[in-house]
């Protein structure tokens, strides 16, 4: 039986994936259903990210691989940072992309998903650098910096595996680059969900103020197993009894 939270997520993110479409500023790739929504000004709300004081004196930034997040992980590799990219469903780990060892060139290719398998590394997560920043893909965000996915938890699962390896501190920043449209007023939120610190928008920066929420690490009760099968990373962890 579907749990209420959960038919109460989908439906906020059915609304926000139909309005989008709607209002016709969906963009490639579409439909937006199923997905992190790319929007016309994804770059323009990027570009309001690139401006903080959090990004510039980030070394190493972590950026999802979906669409509206590309114009910042370029960025990154123009800016001469590092940076660390999950594989899609978190499948192989993460990679890691060194701006010295990618041809200037070919930077637009590298921040790509295709392109960041061909120039990135697959790093063990024990050689990762530590994250000073980090920027998600979202479907839905509360101007109090609640956020809502696509449903996989993989953002969540993200930042619970790289706490559990002392990749990041629990303040670390996390940013997001939304259309307007995708600001509701409330959300459900479960003891998982991350909170967000930055919300851009094309036409405005919204800075949250007030405590985070932030897992310490991974709630392995929360995990199916079909989860825990299709990310070796998982499977290796709880194999060698590391973590609770």
């Amino acid at each position: 039986m579907e749990k209420p939270m959960k038919r109460q997520k989908d439906e906020i993110r059915r609304a926000i994936w139909r309005i989008l479409e709607e209002r016709g500023v969906a963009r490639f790739p579409r439909p937006v259903y199923g997905r992190i929504p790319n929007f016309v000004g994804a770059e323009k709300a990027a570009a309001r990210i690139l401006e903080l004081e959090e990004y510039r004196r980030a070394k190493v930034v972590k950026v999802s691989p979906d669409s509206p997040q590309r114009y910042i992980r370029y960025r990154c590799l123009l800016d001469g940072k590092l940076l660390i990219m999950p594989t899609p469903r978190l499948r192989e780990g993460f990679l890691l992309l060194d701006p010295k060892k990618i041809p200037g060139e070919r930077y637009q290719e590298a921040s790509t998903i295709r392109g960041a398998f061909t120039y990135g590394e697959k790093v063990p997560i024990e050689s990762l650098p530590t994250i000073d920043l980090i920027v998600t893909g979202s479907v839905a965000v509360t101007e109090g910096g609640v956020r809502l996915g696509k449903g996989g938890g993989y953002g969540e699962l993200e930042y619970a595996i790289l706490s559990e390896f002392g990749k990041l501190r629990r303040d670390v920043p996390i940013a997001t680059n939304v259309h307007d449209l995708q600001i509701v007023e409330s959300l459900p939120r479960e003891p998982h969900d991350l909170t967000l610190d930055i919300i851009a928008t094309p036409t405005r920066l919204i800075k949250v103020r007030g405590e985070k929420q932030r897992p310490s690490g991974i709630i392995w009760d929360l995990l199916s197993p079909e989860k825990l099968d299709e990310i070796p990373l998982l499977r290796r962890m709880r194999g060698r009894g590391a973590f609770r």
